[in-house]
This record gives C-alpha cells, structure tokens and sequence, in this order.
C-alpha cells in the first residue's frame, strides 16, 4: 500500500538538536512543512555525506518554511556523538532523531528487519500531517537533497496552487499544466 496521501502515524521519540535532546513526534510535523531523510545508522561512511549535503543547504529548508529531520534506527545518545566527532555531521542544525523502537522505519515501509537498520528513504510531508512525496532505495546510493528541494518545491506550488500539475523536470517559476480534456493526447 502506498504512503502518498496518507497522515503520518503517531509516534514520540528522542532527537539530538544544537546540543541538547528533544522530543519529537507526529505533533512536531504539523503546521509546517517537514521533510524526513532515512538512513541506515550513524557513524558509517555514506550517510555522514548525506547529512552534510542536507546542513549545506539547510537555509534553503528553512526558507521555504520546511523542517530537516535526519532519521537512523540509533539512538539520540549516538547522535550527540556523531554529531560531536564527525566534521560533515557536525554541520547539521536540524534534529538527528533516534529510532531505536524501529517505530519510524516500520511505519514509513524503510524498516531491514534482518540488520535492524533503515533503507535510504526520504518523505516529504505537508503541514497537515500527509505525507506527498515518497522516494526509497538501496543503501549503496546516496541521494542529492537538490532534488528533494525541487520536489518540496513542487508540493508548495500544488498545494497553493489547486488543479495545476508539475510537468517532468518542472522548477520553480517554470510552466505548470492545468490538465483538461482539451489536453489528452497533445502533449
């Protein structure tokens, strides 16, 4: 069963966020935009890139009113330190949040059960708690956080824009498409 359209499911758990430990659940989505970025575990060598291309255009997250939640099966007590030891997850201002229950991982379909650890999964969610973009593959390929920006992008523009669509390779201030019957079978 897809996730796409489908409200986050409760959860609560710990996050290592500027120093010091928060809580984080279903609640701390709502009411803006967030974008949750799985990986497998901290302290191992493509996932420290990943965080770092996130923190490096954090701003742009920000500006576009989106909140970073960088998510592994470890716990916050893990984050605090790979965030203290690693240079590129040193970089990060946004929450690392702790998965240890595998109740995140589980519930947004990225749990391995066998090694206990996350597929790279990454969810866009809108402030109303759905979840609108879904993208999850193997662990060996690290992903560009430029594309999850052109798709949060995409989602604001639907959302505030309803009966248009983002055509392929659609960016910001490019034509949409207000799809009509006069349109099947012209493009």
């Amino acid at each position: 069963m897809s996730l796409i359209n489908t409200t986050v499911q409760p959860f609560k758990t710990t996050a290592f966020l500027n120093g010091k430990f928060i809580d984080v659940s279903d609640e701390s989505l709502k009411g803006k935009w967030s974008v949750l970025i799985f990986m497998p575990a901290a302290f191992t060598f493509n996932c420290p890139t990943e965080v770092e291309d996130a923190a490096d255009n954090y701003a742009e997250f920000q500006k576009l009113g989106a909140e970073v939640y960088i998510v592994t099966t470890d716990t916050h007590f893990s984050h605090k330190v790979w965030h203290e030891t690693s240079p590129a997850v040193g970089k990060a201002k946004f929450p690392l949040v702790g998965d240890p229950t595998h109740t995140l991982t589980n519930a947004f379909g990225v749990h391995i059960a066998e090694e206990g650890l996350a597929l790279r999964g990454t969810f866009i969610i809108n402030p109303e708690g759905q979840i609108k973009t879904a993208e999850v593959h193997s662990n060996e390929i690290a992903r560009d956080v430029k594309e999850t920006l052109r798709k949060l992008k995409a989602a604001q523009y639907t959302a505030a824009h309803p009966g248009e669509v983002c055509p392929a390779k659609w960016n910001e201030g490019a034509k949409t498409i207000a799809p009509s019957l006069d349109l099947v079978g012209k493009i």
